[in-house]
């Protein structure tokens, strides 16, 4: 299945708008994210994927809500989308093999399972914790084996996305790290592997902040992934960066795509979203970093699409 970690979420687009303005200059894609004339282009899901359609089995055991963590080529990862702490697993045919749960307090435990990497060729799943800021390894069948620590310097929170890099590494993307958000990780120990430098000039967030009375409210627009894999490499998508890079495989950065006006010259800002990349197009978004507290909406957003035959 080409692409198939991200499926989630376009099965329900058929319509984007294709932005005529976007230009490349060799191998980099230039994108104004303020231009507004766009003509539309209809597509089906098959047109850029090979779509295969999986039931997951129910049964008294294995009812959840569906949030599909991981893909395999031999396992499907699933949890809720809640606190209650259920993994269930199930074969590549959507058959239910077993449901993990170890949710506590203890040295074996996460508190709040915040995401899930699927690492075959170990036999392990890697949960991780926002909350107590580490990542706990089990094999399929349940089994705690280890967990360590994420880092915790360079203003460092914690992990918010989670990929299985090779068979010793993971890399990872540190939101609020000011310096080094993406990281090349051990598996074993949680030890920086390497520390990718994607360079910007002022940290950017795409959220917004209320302080109130009752204390601090912040909101974003949903999620979106910062690490996106295509063929061998790897895309990374800061935010307070002006280019979306391509990480090669001896970590070498190759601009991918050019944001125009630069990021720190705007207000309010607009933030470019690399949603998918298929073989032929590029499905991106352009989001407005603003949010009305009393009506409770925000983020206007703009989708559209590059067509790399057509350029």
């Amino acid at each position: 299945m080409k692409n198939k970690g991200f499926y989630i979420g376009l099965m329900l687009l058929t319509m984007f708008a294709c932005k005529k303005e976007v230009q490349q200059t060799g191998d980099i894609i230039h994108v104004d994210v303020l231009e507004t004339s766009y003509p539309e282009k209809e597509l089906l899901l098959q047109d850029f994927m090979d779509v295969e359609y999986i039931p997951l089995e129910t049964n008294d055991e294995f009812i959840n809500q569906g949030a599909v963590e991981a893909i395999g080529e031999k396992y499907i990862i699933v949890k809720n989308y809640g606190r209650d702490g259920d993994i269930f697993v199930y074969d590549r045919s959507g058959k239910a093999i077993r449901k993990i749960n170890h949710k506590g307090q203890g040295g074996e435990e996460y508190m709040f399972c915040s995401g899930i990497t699927l690492d075959e060729e170990n036999n392990e799943i890697l949960v991780d914790d926002h909350i107590i800021k580490k990542v706990l390894v089990y094999d399929l069948e349940g089994n705690f084996k280890r967990s360590f620590k994420q880092k915790q310097t360079g203003g460092s929170h914690s992990y918010w996305n989670v990929y299985n890099y090779d068979k010793d590494n993971l890399i990872c993307y540190d939101e609020l790290n000011k310096d080094t958000p993406f990281l090349i990780v051990s598996k074993q120990d949680g030890s920086i592997t390497k520390e990718i430098k994607v360079p910007f000039k002022e940290k950017k967030l795409l959220l917004q902040i209320l302080q109130h009375e009752e204390g601090t409210k912040v909101v974003g627009p949903g999620e979106y992934s910062r690490i996106i894999p295509y063929k061998d490499n790897w895309i990374l998508l800061e935010l307070s960066s002006d280019t979306i890079y391509t990480l090669t495989t001896d970590y070498s950065l190759r601009p991918f795509i050019a944001k125009t006006p630069p990021i720190h010259t705007m207000n309010p800002e607009f933030h470019l979203i690399l949603r998918l990349v298929s073989d032929r197009y590029y499905f991106m978004e352009s989001i407005k970093n603003v949010y009305d507290f009393s009506k409770e909406e925000g983020f206007p957003r703009t989708y559209f699409v590059y067509d790399t035959e057509e350029k």
